[in-house]
């Protein structure tokens, strides 16, 4: 069973259709939109700042998305992926981004929609990554361009294919 818990009075507020792992944590100030999948060993604290998320949202393992205290929320669009062990803090993903695997995001980011931060990246504070480029190292910066190619070959697919990968545990 996860564990899904409120905090001062504010509980996740998760859709029917969304699927979370046994092992993951959500609590307090979250909120999902639908076909959101938070998978194994993930966690997502809204305690101290809400986070909110749109549809087709997916939090890959051992996934961390926190926010700052009375400061800034965590705002995740639609149609993003959140790569597995990545963590995602107090900033602003817009629709239609991949956050590569152990990458990291910091406060007062904002990931403009149609974008990639890069595996092991580390987009540093208050950094605005523009619409349709890719990110990439520490600290991170625009390495190139997302082609159409990319953001039907890789952003697209892999949301929809944790929507498919979702159903195979609701079974």
């Amino acid at each position: 069973m996860p564990v899904i818990k409120s905090v001062n009075g504010k509980y996740p507020q998760i859709p029917e259709d969304c699927y979370v792992a046994e092992n993951a944590t959500i609590v307090g100030e979250v909120s999902f939109g639908k076909e959101c999948s938070v998978w194994f060993n993930a966690v997502i604290r809204g305690d101290v700042h809400y986070i909110k998320m749109g549809n087709k949202v997916n939090i890959q393992d051992g996934a961390v998305i926190h926010a700052t205290y009375q400061k800034s929320p965590t705002t995740i669009g639609n149609n993003v992926s959140i790569g597995h062990n990545a963590i995602v803090h107090g900033c602003t993903i817009k629709d239609n981004v991949l956050v590569g695997m152990g990458s990291i995001i910091m406060d007062d980011c904002i990931i403009a929609s149609n974008s990639i931060i890069a595996a092991g990246a580390v987009v540093t504070k208050n950094t605005h990554v523009e619409s349709g480029s890719i990110y990439a190292g520490v600290p991170a910066k625009k390495v190139k361009d997302v082609s159409q190619e990319l953001i039907s070959g890789e952003i697209d697919r892999i949301a929809n294919n944790y929507v498919k990968y979702s159903g195979w545990f609701k079974e």
